[in-house]
This record gives structure tokens, C-alpha cells and sequence, in this order.
């Protein structure tokens, strides 16, 4: 059930972003299901309600606002451009989790081909800005980091790719991680096929597997076991480079000691220094904009269970008191998310969304 969020909360927050800039936007409740499914997978469905319209096709009730508002500013915006927006969105959780499946959003997203990192800054600074007062902790990383990484790894270009899809999947990415790595051992069934493999042509293999099952046609599955042999004769990725990568992982500290740390890391990792001076350009222009950096907290791993779709800068504000909510306010920058709605064009872009009906109920708790 969707809680009550105050009205006066929505409109002061709204007034914040219209007078830094923003106009006002909406979006259809009912989105195309094919964008998002392109976007993200099949995977979407596990976390978005779908249904079907015998006009329109298959439907999502809105998860996010981001995806919509991009889509029409690549369609006819002027730039650079602010837009901001408030509603409802629908996103499936766990049985177990107790959070709800819908609630309010009020956002702001900045669209810039200038300073990205003037930009990062204006947008965190704005955030910080509506939740002042609020006694609330911020935490930023920088998925561009965890990118050049992947990207430097000593690995097939498909292992990377790999690596590169589960980014947003912490479970997943380590289970590859230490497959790729050779710390875990190849699943059973997986083992035992590849055995057969070295002595019988893949073809015998699968004649000898008995009846099919599934609507997987015969082309598709001895692909698949050619990708298999492929893999597994993959070279591991060098223990170094995985020591490297978990150390990145592990950072917690404030913005300029994690700066000054994961230099050091890119003495043997140089694939991160890009990122870093992209970093270290941010942590200047947060600075400027008035940002005590000594209050903000850098973690390695931070945004890897956000929306799959930042690729840079990210960053959530939580409650200290109130571990069991989830961030109050999050947002980060998502320039690939434009140039694959772009349709041929591309401009960089950054956000951020408010969960208004968090911050009351921090001020009840309070």
C-alpha cells in the first residue's frame, strides 16, 4: 500500500528544483514494455508488474522515471536541460523484505554536454541541499572506477563483457570473478561434459544425450558447448589482478584518502588512472560548490545494487538511525543509458530521486 506522503513535502521539493533550473515533466504510468526489456532483459520481469494491452502490446507499470524523461528529451529537448518531476513507482520486491512495491519519487535530472564534473557536483549539491537538517549520512563511489578495472583485466574480451553485464549483480560478478580467476571449481555436470569433450566430437556428445528437452534446437546447444570449451581453455586471470580489483572493491574511506589509496593501486593497475582523474576532478568541483568532503564517505563498492543503468559518479544519502530503510535520496550519472536511447545521439546526463515518504518518517522518528 502506497504511504501517505505530505503534500507540503512534494511541493517544497518540487520548488527547490524549479528554482535551481528544472521544468516540470511527467510520465505515463503504463511504459513500453520493449524499451525496458531492451534495456535490461529478461530479468526486468522479476522486478517490474507487467501486463498487456491489445492495443499498445506488453505494458510496465513505471519503475523509474529516468528512462521515460530521457527518451523525450532525446526526442525534442533543448540543452543543456533541467527537467524535474513527483509520482508514483512500481517496483516488485521480496516477499521478505517488507518494502513497499510502490512509492513516491520527486527528481531531478541535469542534461550537459559542458564540465561533467561540475555537473556531479551540482546535481549532489542540490540533493544536499533538499535533505539538509536531516542527519543524514552520504555515501558516493564511482561505477567508471569498477569499469576500468573490468576493462584492464588480463582476460578474453567475452570474459570481460561477461564481467561487464553483471556489474550491478554483486553475487553473480563474484561467482564469475572466481571462476575466471580459477579460485572456485567448474560446476560438476560442467566438468564432467568438458571430459567428454576431449575424446568425443561434440556432436557424438550430444546424439548420446537422449531425448531433448526444452525448445533449445540442436545448432543452439552444440554452440553453447563450443563456448564452454572456449572457456575452459581460457588462461586464469593473474591472482595479482584479483588482489588488485578486491582491494578496490574493499574501499572505505573518506573521498581524498580513497583517492589517494587507489592511486597506489594504479601503479599496477594504470587502466584506472582516466577514472581516478575523473574522480579527482569531482572531488574538486564538490568542493567548490561548498561540500565538505571530510563528511562524505567513498565506498569501492557503492551503486552496484542501484539501477543498472549509472555509469559514473553515484551516490545515496541513508539514515544513521534507521538502518532498515533503504537510501533516502539516490542518483549518479548515466551517459550510456542516453546513447542507447539516443537512436545516434548522445549527450551526457545526471540525476537523482528523493523518497519523500522516507524523509516523514525520519521526522516522525525523530
Amino acid at each position: 500500500m502506497l504511504k501517505d506522503v505530505p503534500r507540503e513535502e512534494v511541493t517544497r521539493l518540487i520548488g527547490l528544483f524549479e528554482a535551481a533550473g528544472a521544468v516540470r515533466v511527467g510520465a505515463d504510468v503504463l511504459q513500453p514494455a520493449d524499451t525496458l526489456l531492451d534495456l535490461y532483459g529478461e530479468e526486468i520481469r522479476a522486478r517490474a508488474y507487467v501486463t498487456h494491452d491489445p492495443l499498445r502490446g506488453e505494458l510496465m507499470l513505471r519503475p523509474d522515471f529516468t528512462v521515460p524523461v530521457v527518451q523525450a528529451h532525446m526526442a525534442q529537448g533543448q540543452e543543456p536541460a533541467r527537467y524535474c518531476y513527483a509520482g508514483t513507482v512500481f517496483r516488485m520486491q521480496e516477499a521478505d523484505t517488507g518494502r513497499p512495491s510502490e512509492f513516491e519519487q520527486v527528481g531531478f535530472e541535469l542534461f550537459d554536454r559542458g564540465d561533467r564534473a561540475r555537473a556531479d557536483a551540482e546535481v549532489f549539491s542540490l540533493m544536499s541541499q533538499c535533505l539538509e537538517g536531516r542527519g543524514l549520512r552520504a555515501a558516493i563511489g564511482d561505477i567508471g572506477l569498477l569499469s576500468a578495472a573490468v576493462a584492464g583485466l588480463s582476460t578474453s574480451e567475452k570474459r570481460r563483457d561477461a564481467l561487464m553485464r553483471h556489474l550491478w549483480r554483486p553475487r553473480r560478478f563474484r561467482a564469475l570473478l572466481d571462476r575466471f580467476g580459477g579460485r572456485s571449481a567448474v560446476p560438476a555436470s560442467r566438468a564432467a561434459l568438458l571430459a567428454r569433450m576431449e575424446t568425443e566430437a561434440a556432436e557424438e556428445v550430444l546424439s548420446g544425450a537422449g531425448v531433448a528437452i526444452g525448445k533449445r534446437r540442436a545448432d543452439e546447444v552444440l554452440a553453447r558447448m563450443a563456448t564452454l570449451q572456449a572457456d575452459a581453455a581460457e588462461p586464469p586471470i593473474p591472482e595479482a589482478e584479483l588482489g588488485l580489483l578486491d582491494d578496490l572493491l574493499g574501499v572505505r574511506a573518506s573521498p581524498t584518502d580513497a583517492l589517494e589509496h587507489l592511486r597506489d593501486l594504479a601503479v599496477d593497475m594504470p587502466a584506472l588512472t582516466p577514472a581516478l582523474d575523473n574522480f579527482a576532478a569531482r572531488l574538486d568541483a564538490l568542493a567548490d560548490a561548498g561540500i565538505d568532503l571530510a563528511t562524505l564517505a567513498f565506498e569501492g563498492s557503492f551503486g552496484r545494487t542501484l539501477l543498472e543503468y549509472y555509469d559514473g559518479f553515484v551516490f545515496g544519502f541513508f539514515a544513521p538511525e534507521r538502518p532498515d530503510l533503504p537510501a533516502v535520496a539516490s542518483g549518479g550519472r548515466y551517459d550510456a543509458l542516453c546513447r542507447v536511447l539516443g537512436q545516434g545521439r548522445e549527450i551526457p546526463a545526471v540525476g537523482a530521486v528523493i523518497r519523500p515518504a522516507l524523509l516523514a518518517e525520519i521526522g516522525e522518528a525523530g
